[in-house]
């Protein structure tokens, strides 16, 4: 999906809209904010913080950490959340190996991939809101975490 198609779509009246520009805007900062002269490589903050020993990557995990929070706070599915903590995780671990760190942050898009997955999940939504897919049982795995207090 395009910036333009995304910003563009019918999005349900439950979404935030600046939200998930805010998000856009971060994973283009941190992952695609320059090209590389002369490629068709992109590089964003992540793999120039890494250069920082320990500190670096800690910040950058931070930042990426702000993606997944909004995602939850949007209602992505726990699973989901879980999927794009791995990306964080995998991008901060191999990410703080001097050297080898900041070349896999170039070409890793741990940011751009979490906010794809917030993408989907949206989309998925606004055909839920037209009548196009069904509702997933409440009871699956795949939904928001809830809790259900009754007495007895």
């Amino acid at each position: 999906m395009t910036d333009a198609e995304s910003l563009t779509m019918d999005l349900p009246e439950s979404v935030d809209e600046p939200a998930l520009r805010r998000v856009k805007t971060v994973a283009r900062i941190m992952d695609e904010a320059v090209r590389v002269p002369g490629t068709n490589t992109w590089i964003g903050l992540d793999p120039v913080l890494g250069v920082v020993p320990g500190v670096g990557d800690a910040v950058a995990a931070g930042v990426s950490l702000y993606i997944v929070a909004e995602a939850a706070y949007l209602g992505v599915p726990l699973s989901t959340v879980v999927r794009m903590l791995a990306n964080v995780t995998a991008d901060a671990v191999i990410g703080s190996i001097p050297v080898v760190g900041p070349v896999f942050d170039t070409f890793l898009k741990a940011n751009t991939w979490n906010v794809s997955y917030l993408e989907e999940f949206v989309a998925d939504a606004a055909g839920d809101d037209e009548g196009g897919a069904a509702h997933a049982p409440a009871d699956e795995d795949d939904g928001p975490v809830t809790i259900d207090i009754s007495e007895e």
